[in-house]
């Protein structure tokens, strides 16, 4: 059966959220075992076994997106729009999601339930302009918007050459605090605080999640860091139709 979290944050009702970890699936080691990537290496055949699993837990398929590490959001109605790195829908049943086994999986929604979103941010992504891409394709006050941190590599797991931290100091200087120096050249980054530190400066202010690692974890998440050929884990959001009773458990 597969291993499945429900994100603890206060969305509204009609907002169903999952988060996969790496277990109950049926893929064989280095992918083990609930592998969603088909991009990996994988035996194509586990992945839609997989996938299939995952799916009865859904209103519909979700959009799985082609991610490149970019700033682009689409619109997860349109399934020809795949080459993206988040996706936003105000129509019910349709599902966004993103690919994580690292990079950070940052979910969207607003008070009223009427726009969700689910965006991939890998620090290039980050620093690209992910999140704030995304609020601006929800189009709806940014102070009426919660944010939820998935699953990612933790602070003192993320080391990182200067290339990175000028990256995000260049754009914001106070952005420095989410780095530690730890060898000649390397720092330690905190990608939630990064994170956190990019929404706040775009008027989000209700924020929760980010308080795993993903590499240190072993057991529940996959980590590419860690183990170079593994699995992907989704994050997953929709808005259910009136009466659908899919996702409020597992």
């Amino acid at each position: 059966m597969a291993d499945l979290l429900v994100p603890d944050w206060p969305a509204p009702a009609q907002v169903r959220t999952l988060q996969t970890l790496r277990g109950g699936g049926c893929s064989r080691a280095p992918w083990d075992s609930f592998n969603l990537g088909d991009h990996v290496g994988d035996d194509p055949a586990m992945v839609a076994a997989n996938r299939a699993a995952l799916r009865v837990h859904l209103s519909a398929e979700p959009l799985w997106l082609k991610q490149v590490h970019g700033a682009l959001a689409v619109d997860a109605s349109n399934p020809a729009a795949i080459e993206a790195d988040a996706s936003f829908t105000r129509q019910s049943g349709t599902v966004c999601a993103v690919m994580t086994a690292d990079c950070l999986p940052v979910l969207f929604c607003d008070q009223a339930g009427t726009v969700v979103a689910a965006a991939h941010a890998g620090w290039r992504g980050l620093a690209g302009g992910v999140l704030e891409a995304t609020l601006a394709a929800m189009a709806v006050p940014a102070d009426q918007v919660l944010a939820w941190l998935g699953p990612a590599i933790g602070p003192s797991a993320f080391e990182v050459g200067d290339e990175v931290r000028a990256a995000f100091l260049v754009d914001d200087p106070a952005s420095a605090a989410a780095f530690v120096a730890h060898t000649p050249g390397k720092w330690l980054a905190d990608i939630y605080a990064l994170a956190r530190r990019r929404l706040q400066r775009a008027g989000v202010h209700a924020i929760h999640g980010g308080d795993v690692c993903t590499v240190t974890e072993s057991e529940r998440f996959f980590s590419y860091r860690r183990d170079g050929i593994t699995g992907r884990m989704a994050t997953l959001i929709w808005l259910a139709d009136e009466g659908d009773s899919v996702g409020d458990g597992v």
